[in-house]
């Protein structure tokens, strides 16, 4: 590590001990659950897994095998190693069970702690029907956030411990497999759908032939019918977690577990080469599966017209983010805007979009039958005369996406960095390398030629220029001024050469200027396809510039007596006419449709609330503590102390009275007797220690808004307690939360969701802060090495700075002044954050988790950004185990999490403790994040072979050696600093802020917006779009609404219980209150009118109507139609 990184970390630590100081004495004050910070700090993955599977010495030996073992292989032998004894004797059935969790927490990198502790419910050793010994495995709901892959490999890992225990494998009976299929189909049509569709015949198939049993606890209150009460399997409900462990992880990814397994020499798998598995994702077009309404499909699968693919990586994109045009997210009505997902055909199957403004913009028809290219200079004049998006402009993926996910390379597109890739490798075949020499030979200046070489975004060639270089050096013709010729065919060509030879053609010199020609529909039909800018004006085609003598010269207008041969392709009668190489300049299109919008918000929880405390029905709807004061006292169930001086019963952890701190009672939860021991000896009842307590949530209400000074109109709190203990928080917290318009979460703690947005690189007059202050935080050079002097300079964003959106960072202010005032009223301790405007908040500390997780990652916040997104370090997205393909983390301040967060506020449930900050990961280390920052690419250029490879469509980890990975860098000083990017962007912020999704508030209006747009885009079929929203979106939603009708529950308006039917009293038996029903005709009949729209529209076959007539019929059944139709309520029914 350099010395400038160390000081950084030094820096972090020093912060973080600092906030660890305040908390320890915030905390030792009694008011909280403990009188210490709960949330750990560890340093690295090893400290991580030993602390939760608890074995001293395990975090040396992963250290010491994690220097030269592989992830995998880690797993591996620290299981093996744990079986046999070394770290400590252990019965076979104990040691299986700590093995395989110790090697799945490896595999998740620690942080998904719920996988590994709640995810595996228990290992046993169990017999099968021959009497001989086998081991299951048993799963639970949090599984599912492991991944795919990761669950896949722990069967693997058992039968790995299977075969060092010498037990046999398991022999599942025909009841068993059945069993398992009725449960999987049951799921599916009960519960959720699965990633992956796989037959009955793969899951018998996969069933009799793993060698463990992967079984599990019970996961959803939905029993099957038949197979039921069978011996082995302890429950009639369905094991979700066992479910999602076999069909999305052991079948339906097969192919990358045999990957690993293969890699690590594990025998007993091969049956998996004959898994075959068919799923939305692996179709090229999965990303059309579903089309909700309002989100629109940019570009079907390989379309022409469509999105453009170009490999590269700005400074903004890569780890699953993609880059476009700013202009075409204009172009698209602005349903694209910085932070939003697209799913796209290929690599993956998501990633936000990205402003890239090197890259290609659209080119549009206009309604005057004109083609523009869009630009800065014409966007105002074009975009309100759109009449057809011809080209959507580039999409800029990353080499590492396709090396992530496994995929063949697909040709490449003719680009500027292609080209100079051809005139280095040309200068270098010609000239050894030496740009003098060459330059001197074409009659260039060495400083031009050299500056097309380097830097061909900012240097491109003139047309002549270009010409000049294709001919002497014999490299293909500049894309700027190659046309998508690969667009039209042979015979397209010969009438456009003949249209263009019967034109007028004005030039000056030897330049064509502008050609005239006469307004044919054909020709101008193959102009737009070709996508080459012109005018129509007086019943004449005009094409004007460089691309009339680009043009011109493709087409050879200096050899009029060539002819266009039929049996040549169209690119090489173009060689032929023109006498230069013409390459395809959009070989490869990717289709995609737009996703979840971007994402900057306070987390609520729903309903929300500022203070977890009980008051039961007191509060009313709104939990309201004020409210409940008109009752003076409430009875609510709460954790039970004693004052061991005075024998005060209460919940609070010091007495009031007395100072001292209270003892935990041991209450029979049926005879109510207090206990000494923890079963009681009358009732055989293990003792609680909470139980029903009258307290005066007057008096509390009341001393806690005195203490603070403020006394809101509401504070909404929770109706009971889900915590183990039934510890509430302070009241104080909730009436300052109230004060500030603040929510908390299940933890005590006050999130900010953001989209996750990935940056390497950042100039500092996109984050909105000064050069002095970059300079204080440690950025005194930029990328290059040279002094900081201007805010353009480009600087490498460091591994745990995170730049936020202003709203984020408005809100943090928020936050940091209800934590002073909180230090000032309720801890009587001086404030620490003083802050009064977001700029305040630079170099402060936050904490980074995400929803699956309970390690948060420490991150320093460095400037702001007008995205709603959260700009952070790819590494540092990947130690919370996310990427950027939409996914949505928060953001905590670190002082409000030290403080307030309590483990014994989570839910007593298994998942319980999934998105808590358990433990704070002080420091990023690079080797430790997930293997997608490892395949994060960080060349400055990607080499000629990268691009002459990809038309043979190999594979992206064949040529993993040529492109610089994060990999390539690892356990060397290279691995924090010196990346780079292979295109530049002008800006990170410059673009459409936020997606049209959001702000037009009426399905109608989304919908409409969606297919006016299909209307426009060469590359979408509006018809099959609107067939689309139709089938996966109106009439799934209409008929599973028609369903959940007939099948509904009832719920009580005053305490919210739930009803499977009406109770014969006719209101709730649990409170007197009112019920209501939970589905309304209104929901049923919400997409009824836009669906029969869209019939009417689009011409649609007759079955849609058919279809949409019989669910009519069914909702007039249902209920009385006609214009005085009155739905009853339920007291009807009853008088």
């Amino acid at each position: 590590m350099t010395s400038e990184y160390q000081e950084y970390f030094l820096k972090l630590f020093r912060a973080l001990d600092e906030l660890y100081e305040i908390a320890r004495k915030a905390r030792a004050k009694g008011i909280d659950p403990k009188p210490y910070p709960e949330i750990e700090v560890v340093g690295d993955l090893a400290s991580l897994v030993e602390r939760f599977i608890g074995l001293p010495g395990l975090a040396d030996r992963i250290r010491e095998l994690a220097k030269v073992l592989s992830k995998e292989r880690v797993a591996f032998k620290i299981a093996e190693e744990i079986v046999l004894g070394k770290f400590g004797e252990l019965d076979a059935e104990r040691a299986a069970d700590l093995a395989i969790r110790a090697a799945l927490a490896i595999l998740t990198e620690g942080v998904t702690a719920a996988v590994y502790t709640e995810g595996i419910a228990k290992v046993s050793i169990k017999t099968n029907m021959d009497g001989s010994k086998y081991l299951a495995i048993y799963f639970a709901g949090p599984i599912r956030s492991a991944g795919g892959t990761e669950a896949a490999l722990t069967p693997v890992i058992a039968d790995f411990i299977r075969k060092l225990l010498k037990l046999d494998k398991y022999k599942p009976t025909e009841e068993e497999i059945e069993r398992f299929i009725e449960e999987l189909r049951l799921y599916e049509r009960e519960v959720g759908s699965f990633q992956y569709n796989v037959s009955d015949e793969q899951i018998r198939f996969a069933l009799r032939n793993i060698p463990v049993e992967v079984t599990g606890v019970p996961s959803d209150p939905v029993e099957v019918s038949s197979y039921r009460n069978l011996s082995r399997i302890e429950t009639n409900r369905v094991r979700g977690g066992a479910l999602r462990v076999i069909n999305d992880g052991i079948v339906g990814r097969a192919a990358k577990v045999l990957a690993v397994i293969r890699d690590l020499g594990i025998e007993g798998w091969e049956w998996l080469e004959n898994v075959k598995v068919s799923s939305a994702d692996k179709s090229s077009a999965g990303f059309m599966e579903e089309v909700p309404a309002g989100r629109p499909i940019l570009c079907f699968p390989s379309a022409r017209g469509g999105f453009r693919l170009r490999y590269g990586r700005s400074r903004n994109t890569g780890l699953s983010a993609v880059g476009v045009h700013p202009l075409t997210m204009v172009v698209l009505q602005n349903f694209l805007a910085g932070g939003t997902q697209l799913k796209i055909e290929t690599p993956g199957k998501a990633g936000i979009v990205m402003p890239v403004d090197y890259i290609e913009p659209p080119i549009v028809k206009l309604r005057d039958g004109s083609v523009v290219r869009v630009s800065y200079e014409n966007i105002d004049a074009v975009k309100r005369e759109i009449e057809e998006i011809l080209f959507l402009g580039d999409i800029l993926i990353s080499f590492g996406d396709f090396l992530y996910n496994n995929k063949e390379l697909l040709p490449a597109s003719y680009t500027e960095e292609f080209w100079s890739e051809e005139l280095r490798e040309a200068i270098q075949r010609e000239f050894g390398g030496d740009i003098e020499r060459a330059a001197s030979e074409i009659g260039f200046p060495p400083t031009l030629l050299k500056a097309f070489v380097e830097d061909p975004f900012n240097n491109k060639p003139d047309v002549q220029e270009a010409i000049t270089l294709s001919r002497i050096l014999r490299i293909p013709l500049h894309p700027l001024y190659t046309f998508f010729w690969s667009n039209i065919t042979t015979n397209q060509l010969k009438k456009i050469r003949d249209w263009l030879l019967a034109s007028d053609i004005s030039r000056e010199g030897s330049a064509v200027t502008r050609i005239t020609g006469v307004l044919s529909p054909e020709v101008k039909k193959t102009l737009e396809e070709i996508c080459i800018p012109h005018k129509v004006s007086n019943g004449r085609i005009i094409i004007e510039g460089a691309e009339a003598h680009a043009f011109a010269f493709s087409l050879g207008v200096h050899d009029p007596n060539r002819e266009v041969s039929e049996n040549l392709p169209v690119l090489d009668n173009l060689a032929l006419l023109s006498g230069v190489v013409i390459r395809d300049k959009a070989p490869t299109f990717v289709g995609a449709r737009v996703g979840r919008p971007e994402k900057a918000k306070q987390r609520e929880m729903k309903p929300p609330v500022h203070v977890l405390f009980p008051v039961g029905l007191s509060g009313g709807a709104q939990r309201d503590l004020m409210k409940a004061c008109n009752k003076g006292t409430i009875k609510v169930e709460l954790i039970s102390r004693v004052c061991p001086r005075c024998q005060k019963i209460t919940f609070r952890r010091i007495c009031q009275d007395c100072g001292l701190e209270t003892d935990l009672r041991l209450i029979c939860p049926r005879c109510g007797r207090d206990l000494s021991i923890n079963v009681c000896p009358i009732c055989n009842v293990e003792a609680k220690s909470f139980c029903q307590q009258l307290i005066s949530i007057k008096d509390l209400v009341d001393a806690a808004c005195q203490k603070v000074g403020f006394k809101p109109e509401q504070v909404k709190g929770v109706r009971g307690l889900t915590n183990r203990l039934r510890i509430p928080e302070p009241i104080e917290k909730g009436v300052l939360r109230a004060k500030y318009n603040l929510y908390v979460y299940k933890d005590g703690t006050i999130r900010f969701d953001a989209t996750n947005a990935p940056l390497t690189h950042f100039k500092p007059s996109e984050i909105g802060v000064s050069l002095e202050k970059l300079r204080e935080l440690g950025y005194t050079h930029d990328y290059l090495g040279n002094p900081l002097s201007d805010p353009e300079q480009i600087c490498e964003l460091k591994v745990q700075d995170i730049i936020v959106s202003w709203r984020c960072a408005e809100h943090l202010v928020v936050v940091a002044n209800f934590i002073d005032e909180m230090l000032q009223k309720v801890y009587d301790l001086p404030p620490y954050y003083k802050v009064s405007k977001p700029q305040d908040l630079v170099g402060k500390l936050i904490i980074g988790i995400a929803p699956h997780t309970c390690a948060g990652v420490l991150g320093r916040i460095i400037g702001f950004t007008k995205l709603n997104v959260c700009f952070a370090h790819p590494f540092w997205h990947s130690a919370k185990r996310r990427d950027c393909d939409g996914d949505e983390d928060s953001v905590i301040l670190a002082l409000d999490a030290l403080i307030n967060f309590s483990r014994e506020y989570l839910p007593d449930q298994i998942g319980g403790i999934m998105d808590s900050p358990l433990f704070i990961i002080r420091a990023v280390v690079p080797e430790e994040v997930q293997r997608q920052a490892h395949e994060f690419d960080v060349d400055e250029r990607y080499p000629l072979k990268l691009y002459m490879e990809t038309f043979k469509r190999t594979p992206a980890r064949e040529i993993l050696n040529i492109v610089d990975t994060v990999k390539h860098r690892l356990n060397s000083e290279r691995r924090l600093q010196g990346l780079r990017f292979t295109v530049p962007t002008s800006s990170i912020e410059n673009c459409n802020r936020e997606s049209v999704y959001k702000t037009l508030k009426r399905m109608a209006d989304k919908l409409n917006a969606q297919l006016s747009l299909a209307e426009k885009i060469k590359a979408v079929d509006a018809r099959i779009v609107a067939e689309t929203v139709l089938n996966t979106h109106f009439l799934r939603d209409i008929s599973g609404n028609l369903r959940a009708f007939a099948t509904q529950s009832f719920r009580c308006k005053r305490c919210n219980r739930r009803f499977r039917r009406v109770p014969l009293k006719g209101v709730c038996t649990e409170c007197g209150g009112e019920l209501t029903l939970t589905v309304h005709r209104g929901t049923i009949e919400k997409y009824l009118e836009d669906a029969w729209r869209l019939v009417k529209k689009y011409g649609m076959s007759e079955y849609y109507a058919q279809r949409l007539t019989l669910i009519e019929e069914e909702i007039n059944s249902l209920f009385e139609s006609g214009k005085g139709a009155k739905q009853y309520s339920l007291s009807d029914f009853l008088k």
